[in-house]
This record gives C-alpha cells, structure tokens and sequence, in this order.
C-alpha cells in the first residue's frame, strides 16, 4: 500500500461560513455561501450527520447547536399530508412548491437513523425518533436504487440506536434493493440495474453489503461486494488513483465513464463502501480502495491538484479539465468531512470480519 495521505484535525470555520440559524445553504461563490439558491434537505442531512461525526472528536456541546438546528429544519421540511420531506427552501425561509424528491426524503431518514444511534439522551434523540416513525412509512414506496439504499441504512441505524423500526418495510426495502441487482439481463461486464452509472454509486453496494450483515443474508454481502469491486475496478486509473466516473456525460453501458468533472460525492461514496467491505470481509484490498477514495481529495487524482481545503474544512466542488471548481458548496464539503472522519477511524482501529470469505463468495481476496 502506498505511503497514506495524511490526516487533518476537524476545521467547521467553511461550515460555519456557509451557515445562518436556518440552516446551510447549499451553493457557495468561491467561499462564500451564494444565499439565493437557499437551502436543500439533502445537504442540511448529511451536515447533521457530520455533527454527529465531529462529536466525536471535539465534544457533543460544540456541535450541538447545529445539531438542534439541522434537527428542527427536517422536523419543518416534513410535510404530514404526504408523509415526505420537502427538499428546497429560499433564503427567506419559505418552501419552493415542488414535486417530492426521493432523494432528499431517504437522505433525511438516513441522518434520523444515524442520531438515533448517535444522539446522546434527551429531547433531540426523542424528536428524531419521532420524526423517523412518521417518515418511514413512505419510503417503503420509494422506487429508485439510490433511495432505497440510503433508507436501509438508516434502518440499520435506527436499530442500532434502539428503535424498532417496521420490519416488514426494512425487508421489503431489502428484497427490492436485492431484486434490481438481480435482474435479468445483468451481467458479470455490466452488473448495474440502470443503463446509466450516474452520481453516488457506492451508496447502493454499500447498502446491500450493511444491510446484508444486518439482517443476516449472506448473498446480499456478496451482490455487494460484487458491485463494489466492478465500480472499483472501472474508477482506478491507470496509476493506482481514483477516476471517479465524471458527470460530463456520466458512463452508459456498453460506453466508457466519462472522465470529467469528477465529484466528491463519488469518491466519499466509494470510501464508504469500501469501510462496509472490510467491516465484512476483513480484506486489505478495501483499506486500500479507502486510502484511495481519500487521496483523491488531496492530489492523488487526475489533475494531480488538492480537491479539499482542509485548513478550513471545505472542498471544492469537483474536478475539471482545467483544474478544481473554484466553488465551495454544501455538498462538496460535507463529503470530503465525511471521508475524512471515516478514514480517521479506520486507522484507528482494525474491524474484524463478520463472515468469512468463502460464505459470501469472494474467496481468495484476504
């Protein structure tokens, strides 16, 4: 394994930067927040769970003001008529009339199922679960690959931190995720459910191998871990770093990934995969795709250049032909914060397999 990019200390100043009492705006003008696109669920999700990640590091009281917030803006998203999160809100805090996003309601369950297993006792922890019960009788109907993974995670979150979730839905989920990697028509060249390999595509290989070792289903694990290393094995350049597929076209079967603009939300998504395939497997080849997934933010990409900013805690919004996107935007920043813990508490402590390899059909590959 080549020498590891090194390790930042936690920096929130772009957080807070990019950050008012609502809530954090999801587009950034160089470094500074661009308040007329406003706020988008999604992001306020996943900066709820890097809260609850820099708990870890720096003390529960010094995230949990934004805590409380990013929990109170899903609370005033969620909408009881439909059962859904709404997604985007201006900046003078009033909702934009759209049609429901399923993208934005499975990532807003995923961030109440990681505070419900993070949150420390008291009110926040019951307004979270509260909110998780009313919200996840809807995403049992969400049709798409990538929601559906992102509420089996936070189903096994959820359970993690002790709440019963309804569990004819989690298996129903389950069975759905399993059944589009198993379609017919599939193959070991192109083993993906979709004619088109689009953004975040770790998220569902991560899930099946999660929820396969969650719910005791060995074949999920291996549908997995099978997809993960096809990703892998198609977003590694030719020297040893990641490529991840770009959105300049995206990667059409039968076609190539197009290799520009690469962003985070790939690259982060791959690095969680791979922590989910050797919490599994125990092999080294996926600390090494980790190691990997994050270097790329630090030079080890195509353009040889630093994607992340981590002196302040934040990340360029992708890769381009010309160099890194001079934006600094919500999403961007919060993947690379998310890989960076997630590598930190990789080094820190080995997993140890919870199946052995020949159960889930990937001998050979300690």
């Amino acid at each position: 394994m080549p020498e590891p990019a090194p390790l930042h200390p936690v920096r929130r100043e772009h957080l807070d930067a990019i950050s008012d009492a609502t809530g954090i705006f999801q587009h950034a003008t160089g470094s500074r927040p661009d308040p007329r696109h406003g706020y988008c669920t999604d992001d306020v999700a996943r900066a709820l769970v890097v809260d609850l990640l820099h708990a870890r590091e720096l003390g529960w009281p010094a995230v949990e003001a934004s805590a409380e917030r990013g929990v109170r803006f899903l609370a005033e998203a969620f909408e009881s008529s439909t059962g859904l999160f709404r997604n985007f809100r201006r900046a003078d805090r009033s909702w934009v009339e759209a049609p429901a996003s399923e993208d934005a309601h499975a990532r807003a369950l995923l961030a109440l199922g990681e505070s419900i297993a993070g949150l420390p006792g008291g009110p926040l922890l019951e307004r979270a679960g509260e909110l998780f019960e009313r919200a996840f009788p809807a995403a049992v109907e969400l049709a798409y690959i990538r929601p559906r993974a992102a509420v089996l995670l936070a189903c096994e979150a959820a359970d993690r931190g002790g709440l019963s979730v309804t569990r004819g839905g989690y298996r129903e989920l389950a069975d759905a995720l399993l059944g589009a990697f198993e379609s017919p028509g599939l193959s070991e060249a192109w083993p993906w459910p979709e004619a088109l390999v689009t953004y975040e595509n770790g998220l569902p290989a991560r899930a099946l191998i999660v929820t396969g070792l969650a719910l005791d289903r060995p074949e999920m694990v291996g549908v997995g871990l099978r997809v993960l290393d096809w990703l892998v094995e198609h977003q590694t350049a030719p020297g040893g770093h990641l490529a991840p597929v770009g959105n300049r076209g995206w990667w059409r079967r039968g076609g190539v990934p197009a290799r520009y603009d690469q962003q985070p939300i790939e690259a982060t998504s791959l690095l969680l995969a791979a922590a989910a395939g050797y919490d599994a497997t125990g092999s080294r080849r996926y600390q090494e795709v980790m190691e990997m997934a994050y270097a790329w933010y630090l030079g080890a990409n195509d353009g040889g250049v630093r994607v992340a900013v981590p002196e302040r805690g934040a990340s360029h919004d992708g890769l381009t032909p010309a160099g890194v996107n001079g934006n600094q935007g919500a999403e961007s920043t919060l993947m690379w914060l998310i890989a960076l813990e997630e590598i930190r508490r990789q080094r820190r402590s080995a997993s140890r397999p919870l199946y052995e390899p020949v159960a889930i059909g990937v001998e050979g590959k300690r």
